[in-house]
């Protein structure tokens, strides 16, 4: 029987954290202001992947000074 593994829907704040190439304390600072969304499961705060794409095409969108 062949074992179907799927990917993670849901990612911790360190995992996020990674996959950006940001610091710990700047994604909760990110979470705190709303700017990336999360999730709270009890006491576990995760983020969704699709959200952390979201939040990277918004950063394309906006503009330098």
């Amino acid at each position: 029987m062949e074992k179907i593994t799927t990917p993670p829907l849901l990612a911790t704040l360190g995992e996020a954290a990674r996959s950006l190439g940001l610091g710990l304390t700047k994604v909760k600072e990110l979470v705190a202001k709303g700017e990336l969304r999360s999730v709270k499961l009890g006491r576990a705060r995760r983020v969704r992947w699709t959200d952390l794409e979201a939040y990277v095409e918004r950063l394309g969108g906006q503009q330098q000074p």
